[in-house]
């Protein structure tokens, strides 16, 4: 077989030139930046690990810890601290701890919704009411924030839901669909009715009632060794070609890619592991109906400022993973992780380590501020809120434009629409966050599927 191009060295790009290898598929990987891990980096900051990217993956979901597992890492693997996990939402600027037994929706306990100050008493009797509801058969896709207030009210969707989603997706609830989101919440609907009572049958069924495992999982030097072991795997496996693809043009023998730097290169088959935006420039020449509907997914940017303090200036407790800030909040912020909490092995023995996320909203508008700004910004509002007097020893700034896919509503219909164009270009292949999952596990099964298609194809030619 002729080599396949891959587009894009982040960890779609990256898993999928491993799978590749592994499969015995000659390829070669083209990504513009020297560095390979797109947004996953992490970097020692005087004895503190701090990740320019995402800090974790979900542990529910298998794929991450599959390929772990297949590159001999798994001793390396470490969970979050769940027995001292709690998280608060900020309402009327005062941190309020999220209720015990919240899946992140749906209440799995009544005593403390109806305790709670997050929400007032007409939301307690929706959550309370919310367990008698009927199977439900709408096939309509929702807005989360539609989907949430027919449940459990609109207190439920601006103090929960939207600030879940915007640490999340950096999206919003009223635009993000419930069906490309939150589609396990969609089939507990259509099977149960009450979102509540269909978790407590399905974590009946699953444990006897008890929850086991961390919810988070990450490395014990960060997510930056996933990154290092899959680029010494394809070391001398893989031709690496560092420049900007501008181009696919189709050739009877499969695909030409155009390059801003160098010659043109002829493979049979290309993966494009790029941003959707991205991938529709480079396959405007091809399809442009294809490319027009690529370009619609939208993406929002993201800001992150890792705070770093004296531990002994600091005089704010960490009893927990940190906060969410709605966005009738008014805030810079909208979420902020307490890192010495959340991870062991991460900060330095005498350092707190509080890491904020800027709101989409507002990472698009400042962009382009200095550093120095943009930590302010983030010290004055996490400082303000949690009360301590500390200032922050370094901080560290990480920018990434257009980095997070939004799936808004109508994205189901929308990836059904490029789906069957990309049908009509066989050999080509759109990875990536854009269309089925934005985490890293989605990401990795994304790509060793499109391999095992190739591998197929190959063996059934």
């Amino acid at each position: 077989m002729n080599r396949v191009a891959v587009i894009g060295g982040g960890i779609s790009g990256l898993s999928a030139a491993y799978f590749l290898t592994k499969a015995g598929v000659p390829c070669v990987l083209i990504e513009e930046r020297a560095r390979l891990g797109g947004v996953i980096h992490t970097e020692n900051v005087n004895g503190t690990l701090v990740e320019a990217g995402p800090d974790s993956f979900i542990a529910q979901k298998p794929w991450a810890m599959d390929l772990i597992r297949e590159l001999g890492l798994a001793d390396e693997v470490m969970g979050s601290r769940d027995h001292a996990r709690r998280t608060f939402v900020v309402r009327d600027g005062q941190l309020v701890p999220l209720p015990d037994g919240l899946q992140f929706l749906a209440p799995t306990k009544l005593r403390p919704i109806l305790t709670t100050k997050l929400f007032g008493w007409k939301a307690k009797l929706s959550f309370a009411t919310e367990y008698f509801r009927k199977a439900s058969t709408t096939d309509k896709d929702r807005s989360v924030a539609e989907f949430v207030r027919e449940h459990y009210g609109e207190e439920a969707n601006r103090y929960l839901a939207q600030p879940m989603l915007a640490g999340v997706y950096g999206g919003s609830s009223e635009k993000l669909s419930v069906n490309s989101v939150l589609p396990m919440f969609v089939e507990l609907e259509r099977k149960y009715g009450s979102l509540t009572r269909g978790i407590l049958v399905g974590r009946a069924r699953r444990s006897g009632g008890k929850d086991s495992g961390s919810l988070f999982l990450t490395l014990r030097k960060g997510l930056q060794q996933l990154i290092d072991a899959l680029t010494e795997r394809i070391e001398g496996s893989v031709d690496r070609v560092n420049a900007t693809a501008v181009g696919i043009e189709k050739t009877d023998g499969g695909f030409r890619v155009l390059l801003s730097d160098g010659e043109p290169m002829d493979v049979e088959q290309v993966i494009a592991a790029v941003p959707a935006y991205r991938a529709a420039a480079l396959v405007g020449g091809l399809d442009s109906e294809l490319a027009g509907t690529l370009g619609a997914i939208p993406y929002h940017s993201s800001i992150t400022a890792a705070l770093l303090y004296e531990k002994e200036t600091f005089d704010h407790p960490l009893k927990g993973f940190g906060f969410l800030v709605p966005a009738s909040e008014g805030r810079t912020l909208a979420a902020c992780t307490w890192v010495n909490t959340k991870f062991d092995h991460r900060a330095a023995a005498d350092t707190i380590f509080v890491r904020g996320f800027v709101s989409a909203d507002e990472a698009e508008r400042r962009m382009d501020e200095s550093d120095d700004a943009l930590a302010g910004l983030a010290h004055g509002e996490v400082s303000g809120l949690m009360g301590f007097q500390a200032k922050p020893r370094t901080a560290k700034v990480h920018r990434w434009r257009r980095a997070m896919a939004q799936y808004e509503v109508g994205h189901r219909k929308r990836l059904d629409a490029i789906e069957s164009r990309v049908g009509n270009l066989s050999g080509l292949h759109l990875g990536g966050n854009g269309y089925s999952g934005i985490g890293i596990p989605d990401c990795i099964r994304r790509s060793r599927e499109i391999v095992e298609r190739i591998v197929t194809g190959a063996e059934s030619a």
